[in-house]
């Protein structure tokens, strides 16, 4: 299985946190690496999206076709992410359009194997793939694409 985590591009600032919209550089920023991901796009590919305004525009400039999850919503936990993207063992590949802090944390639990605050960059590309050699389970890190670098 396949999972990938995109933090949202950069927002405004202010309040309600949830209708904060992607700002003029915000919108280059997930343009650019929705480019950098179609060229790459895994088949099968779900998109989980948080609900708030700015996760939806940045999920928004790769495809029209994803879907609101409330468990993505900031202040939920990991365990809750991973239930809604089936990882490790839902198969296929998913996309999950979120926030900091949560995004860090399930990226260290990744690849530690425990929890910690660990920062995605707005706008950035983890990639991540789970696999089984000689009966052992591995999670690989494929790629980190951050916004500024594509």
């Amino acid at each position: 299985m396949d999972l990938l985590l995109w933090r949202h591009a950069e927002a405004v600032d202010g309040v309600p946190d949830h209708t904060r919209e992607l700002t003029e550089r915000g919108i280059r920023q997930a343009h650019k690496v929705a480019e950098w991901l179609e060229s790459r796009r895994p088949k099968k590919l779900r998109v989980l999206v948080s609900p708030t305004t700015r996760t939806r525009q940045t999920a928004g400039a790769f495809t029209s076709s994803f879907e609101v999850v409330p468990a993505l919503a900031p202040g939920n936990d990991i365990s809750s992410i991973l239930a809604a993207c089936g990882w490790p063992d839902g198969g296929g590949s998913v996309l999950v359009v979120g926030h900091q802090p949560e995004l860090g944390r399930l990226a260290a639990l990744l690849l530690s194997g425990q929890e910690a605050d660990w920062t995605i960059k707005k706008g950035a590309l983890w990639w991540f793939t789970n696999r089984v050699r000689e009966d052992e389970t591995q999670t690989v890190l494929r790629t980190v694409m951050p916004a500024d670098l594509v």
